[in-house]
């Protein structure tokens, strides 16, 4: 990529053109080309809405709201058969940044290295993130979505069609067993083109509570827009969280033991610093380690370099299952095991986080 500065001067733009840009923005038709020099930059460069406002000298978000971006996160990417790839929605940054904003828009980047944009009114494409894109033949079918909160409908899954020839976006009716609000999966089309089938991924289901981990495999009929729940994996299933519902720090723990490892001693001071402010007390981050080692005869596997803060141990032959989230560590055994063993692991889990974060931590079991 070339320097910012350069890339300004190779936009040949204004700042009064920018700002006319800087913003996302819903289509008023289905769909609405939006097309303009400043989003194309924007694509061509690959600039955060940061680094973009900082080069052009625009407005700070905190002023003029989140600026329009195409560094995204959740954002699924169909290559056509002609060449053309066909990037949809997607979200940038995490609800605490300034420039924090869900996308409902369609970029087309020809092999010629055309752009083309298209915008949709947000009641025929709700803001939309971590979906799946199957290519079913002139449409892209989009399963799944997280959106904003306000916009989620728990038991509920969203199921768009994109026309790949006029790019209009239409709702899919469907109905049956279906995975409810479902998330960061993955979708695969079968063989005959009848239907998809989607595994994985996470799933909403309400203010309050966990996103619950897809054990399940289902279907969805294309033809007849039925839902088959295809398995039921009746694993056992925890949650460990803090008993005042905030936050844990295991994140910035681990992170402060990467510090110390690598030899940063003074970013790893200051992170224990930070830590016994927001702890009571400096936490023994050696101590992490053994969080998903209980006292009982068990082989700690890899970890996989696809996930992450995902840790796997196997007991009497059982992989089980430990996910690391802000709001707690869900414990899933992948199987059969006594319900003695099982409740062991979940209190050396549950006494061990308590310790580390320095408060009284609560296990559930979830359905």
């Amino acid at each position: 990529m070339s320097e910012p500065q350069e890339d300004f001067s190779q936009f040949g733009g204004t700042v009064e053109l920018f700002n006319q840009w800087r913003s996302p923005r819903f289509g008023e038709r289905n769909p609405t080309r939006l097309d303009n020099p400043v989003w194309e930059w924007l694509i061509g460069t690959r600039h955060s809405a940061y680094t973009a406002a900082q080069v052009i000298g625009a407005p700070s978000p905190f002023e003029a709201g989140p600026g329009w971006c195409f560094v995204r996160f959740g954002q699924s990417c169909t290559d056509l058969p002609d060449g053309r790839k066909v990037y949809i929605a997607g979200e940038h940054e995490d609800y605490y940044d300034p420039d924090f904003y869900i996308y409902n828009d369609v970029v087309v980047e020809s092999p010629d290295g055309a752009i083309s944009i298209y915008g949709y009114p947000r009641k025929v494409f709700p803001p939309t993130d971590f979906h799946s894109a199957t290519l079913v033949g002139s449409e892209i079918v989009l399963i799944g979505n997280l959106g904003y909160p306000d916009d989620r409908k728990p038991g509920a899954t969203q199921v768009l069609s994109l026309d790949i020839n006029s790019f209009s976006v239409s709702r899919r009716v469907t109905a049956g067993d279906m995975p409810g609000w479902i998330h960061d999966h993955q979708a695969v089309l079968s063989e005959d083109g009848q239907s998809i089938l989607v595994t994985g991924g996470k799933i909403d289901r309400g203010p309050g509570d966990f996103l619950l981990e897809n054990l399940d495999d289902w279907r969805l009929n294309l033809k007849s827009g039925t839902w088959e729940h295809t398995t039921h994996r009746n694993w056992p299933r925890w949650a460990i969280f803090r008993s005042d519902k905030q936050p844990n720090y295991l994140w910035q723990i681990r992170q402060a033991l990467w510090n110390l490892e690598v030899g940063w001693q003074g970013k790893y001071a200051e992170d224990l610093s930070e830590r016994k402010d927001a702890l009571g007390k400096s936490p023994d981050v050696r101590a992490v380690e053994e969080l998903y080692r209980p006292p009982i005869p068990h082989t700690l596997l890899p970890e996989r370099e696809d996930e992450y803060s995902v840790y796997r141990i196997q007991v009497e032959g059982t992989i089980v299952r430990y996910v690391e989230e802000h709001v707690g560590i869900q414990i899933t055994v992948e199987g059969d095991l006594p319900e003695a063993t099982v409740h062991q692991l979940v209190e050396d889990a549950r006494s061990k986080l308590s310790a580390l974060e320095n408060i009284e931590c609560h296990a559930a079991q979830l359905a």
